[in-house]
């Protein structure tokens, strides 16, 4: 029996996370187990000396969904925790997962900023959104800081995600019984 994936996409500091940690402790509270996929610690053995060109996250998502795409064959319930900033990549997941779903965890940049300024784990670099816009301002290069998803690079929203979550009004809570829902809807759980 084919797993399920199910990719939570938006900004960084949008909330994505939270709600991918939260949807796993619902889901096993009805003994559905999930592998929670992070692109943060993906990334960390991909490129452990990342520079974030177009290039190198090419390379890092088509990896991940490479590794969904196995996990789901095997039966292995998928939830995808990555920014996924270009349409490509999530359609490409869409077409080689045959059991996807992709939630759309929509949130104002000010307040995904005020977010990721305050990370707890130190999978990447804190500030990101502050160091974008100072190394716009000032013109000078940051140190490990590429080119910031919603700042130097647009966030390509979807079409048709199967949700869109708006992480701005909805607590983890809420927002991730709303996914939970969903996936009873589309018949996922």
């Amino acid at each position: 029996m084919r797993g399920w994936a199910i990719w939570l996409t938006g900004l960084p500091g949008s909330g994505k996370t939270a709600r991918a940690i939260e949807l796993s402790h619902l889901l096993d509270k009805i003994k559905i187990k999930v592998q929670h996929l992070r692109m943060d610690e993906i990334r960390n053995i991909l490129t452990p000396e990342r520079k974030y060109t177009e290039e190198e996250r090419d390379h890092a998502y088509r990896s991940l969904i490479l590794i969904a795409k196995f996990l789901t064959e095997n039966g292995v319930n998928v939830i995808i925790d990555a920014t996924g900033h270009r349409k490509e990549w999530r359609n490409m997941a869409r077409e080689l997962i045959p059991n996807f779903m992709e939630i759309y965890v929509n949130c104002p940049i000010e307040v995904s900023m005020r977010r990721e300024s305050k990370r707890k784990d130190d999978l990447v670099m804190r500030n990101l959104y502050e160091k974008a816009l100072k190394r716009l301002k000032e013109g000078k290069d940051i140190d490990g800081l590429g080119q910031m998803i919603g700042i130097d690079v647009p966030y390509e929203e979807s079409e048709n995600p199967d949700l869109v979550i708006r992480s701005d009004i909805l607590d983890v809570k809420e927002s991730s019984q709303l996914i939970f829902q969903k996936m009873k809807e589309l018949k996922k759980i």
